[in-house]
């Protein structure tokens, strides 16, 4: 039976950022609709961020057996059930799954429909049965991965995050094509649990890091077993016999051909929104995703867009944040502005690494003149009780000691980063940093070792000395 709805907003994506307005515009008594043609919770519950940090605390795991010999305790080679460990990863997708089901939502008053939506016109929805006439839309449709233009492709068997973890049993040899976080993550996690695993970028791997920091992680994986080729081209792909796959290569040294048993393609992902009729509304998109202003606002006033769907940086955070913002200003009238310097990013390789703000590079390419401040995890305590003394932090602090950029590679770099986006949202300065009390002993206080030593030039300055003589004469 056809049903016509007019709600206050109308939410197009059940994952992370829809979720969150739709929550959060529930909880003050305002009417939604919420329309998500897949799973409730998105890429980022079901094929993203929780299946692959799952997957990457089973291979800590089985790590942490062989490095007994530094704390006198006797290794162990583990013993690996990936079925067991793809468990694991269900276990806890299921444990979480609860706080973003469509029982849960329609228990807050949420409208929620399980259909694809598309527009009728500027302020008109379809889904299924149901027309919806909202005052305000939401689009939160995220991103899937994309598959590059590589000759066989698409003759062949390949997985993506969107399938990766429905399988039970453990590939043989992984080929990874993409060298970014995604590609990293899982190649190092399959490693650890027993695959043999090379990754393959054509570019630089963690092209969009610090290299002085990427080196760092991408030296740990190749000791760790994981071959990393950069600067490598996929001329061709092509079966090999009944499952497998061959992957012809071109990089610097010549041509190879290289043998797997499974093909993982994490070369980038795409915006959700053909299927959305976005013409018909009157908003404006390329191939990156939906035009915005820096208030999300679509070139259909009625309309807004958040998270992948929106462009830009490709977090969930980001979605959370951007979800935030909408609320803000849907609800209360206020002034919300997306500031794009305040999100972090970290890639969950171990060692991890995790960046705001500008890299040095990005720093002095602006001219700004800067003072580059580092302090490395050996020379902290608690990174030696833990045996955990690879990596160190970078902080690029402008005039007047402004901190405009942090990066930390090593253990804990992401929990870290927590404490430098509250940095960056209050605008502190490195005498900001000194102020605080650090609890002792913590790898935290590499941060504030590194903000000191803003101030080691000052202490070598005569006129400074000839200060510190003077008031000696006062007792």
């Amino acid at each position: 039976m056809a049903t016509v709805l007019k709600p206050d907003i109308c939410v197009i994506g059940g994952g992370s950022g829809g979720l969150s307005v739709a929550a959060a515009a529930a909880s003050f008594g305002v009417s939604v609709v919420l329309i998500e043609k897949g799973k409730m919770g998105g890429d980022c519950l079901n094929y993203g961020c929780v299946p692959s940090k799952s997957l990457i605390a089973a291979g800590v795991q089985a790590h942490r057996l062989s490095q007994g010999p530094a704390f006198g305790v006797a290794a162990v080679e583990p013993h690996v059930d990936f079925a067991k460990s793809m468990r694991h990863v269900e276990r806890v997708i299921a444990a979480i799954a609860p706080n973003d089901s469509v029982a849960r939502f329609t228990a807050l008053g949420v409208k929620v429909i399980q259909e694809e939506a598309r527009f009728k016109d500027a302020r008109t929805v379809i889904a299924g049965d149901h027309t919806v006439r909202a005052r305000r839309f939401v689009i939160a449709t995220g991103s899937s991965p994309v598959a590059p233009p590589t000759p066989g492709l698409d003759s062949v068997p390949y997985l993506t995050n969107e399938t990766i973890f429905a399988r039970k049993r453990l590939p043989a040899h992984l080929i990874v094509i993409g060298g970014g976080p995604v590609g990293l993550e899982l190649a190092q996690a399959h490693r650890r649990l027993g695959a043999s695993v090379t990754v393959v970028e054509a570019m630089a791997a963690l092209g969009n890091d610090d290299p002085e920091l990427a080196a760092v992680v991408l030296k740990h994986l190749r000791a760790e077993g994981v071959e990393v080729l950069e600067h490598t081209k996929v001329g061709r792909v092509e079966k090999r016999g009944r499952s497998g796959v061959r992957v012809h290569l071109e990089g610097e040294d010549g041509t190879r051909i290289l043998d797997g048993s499974h093909l993982l393609v994490a070369a980038g992902r795409q915006p959700n929104v053909a299927a959305l009729a976005l013409e018909k509304a009157r908003v404006a998109y390329t191939a990156k995703g939906i035009k915005v202003s820096s208030k999300l606002r679509t070139t259909n006033r009625r309309v807004y867009a958040i998270g992948d769907a929106a462009g830009g940086l490709q977090f969930t955070h980001v979605a959370n944040y951007h979800a935030g913002l909408v609320i803000r200003a849907i609800l209360f009238r206020l002034p919300a502005r997306e500031n794009r310097s305040l999100i972090p990013r970290v890639t969950y390789t171990d060692p991890e690494l995790a960046h705001i703000g500008l890299t040095e590079a990005e720093a002095r390419k602006r001219g700004s003149r800067v003072k580059v401040l580092r302090w490395p995890y050996v020379e902290n305590d608690r990174a030696q009780t833990e045996r955990r003394t690879e990596g160190f932090i970078k902080l690029v602090a402008g005039r007047r000691g402004r901190i405009l950029g942090v990066s930390i590679v090593g253990e804990g770099a992401g929990e870290m980063m927590n404490f430098w986006s509250l940095v960056f949202a209050k605008r502190m300065s490195v005498r900001d940093i000194t102020g605080y009390v650090a609890p002792y002993p913590t790898m935290g206080e590499i941060g504030k070792r590194a903000a000191i030593s803003y101030f080691t030039d000052a202490t070598r300055k005569p006129v400074v000395r000839g200060l510190i003589r003077f008031l000696r004469l006062f007792g």
